[in-house]
């Protein structure tokens, strides 16, 4: 849904972007598959009890630090304070598996691919704003 609303303010085409940068394509493709088992993940862990108010105030704090990072790097193209948005939303979703993984293990392994996409997008992020300074 985000990419929809920020469509029009995407200009990852027209950045200088570091070794690894993958084509504009494969962005959408990622995140669909990511937010589904985030989905299948959270759901998971509801089917196995009370959910913890600390993992769901983790859960929705981490989605909305993640849609708001598209705004800000691509909407107001403020890449030094996306660098610093993605690391804090890099914090938030370790420590959003750490609690799944307390709760429930399947859980925390289905996002083990957000975690490692979020570390790659956070080297995209920092060698963005460097290169383009």
């Amino acid at each position: 849904m985000v990419g929809i609303i920020t469509s029009s303010f995407i200009d990852y085409n027209n950045l200088t972007k570091p070794p690894l940068s993958p084509p504009r394509i494969v962005f959408p493709i990622v995140w669909t598959i990511i937010y589904l088992l985030i989905g299948i993940a959270y759901s998971l862990l509801k089917q196995k009890g009370e959910v913890p108010k600390e993992t769901k105030q983790l859960y929705y704090t981490q989605l909305i630090v993640n849609y708001l990072w598209t705004i800000i790097f691509f909407v107001f193209r403020l890449r030094l304070l996306s660098v610093l948005w993605i690391i804090m939303l890099d914090v938030l979703v370790i420590c959003m598996t750490y609690q799944f993984y307390k709760k429930n293990k399947l859980s925390s392994i289905l996002l083990i691919p957000y975690v490692l996409w979020l570390l790659f997008a956070t080297y995209l992020n920092i060698a963005i704003y460097y290169l383009n300074i």
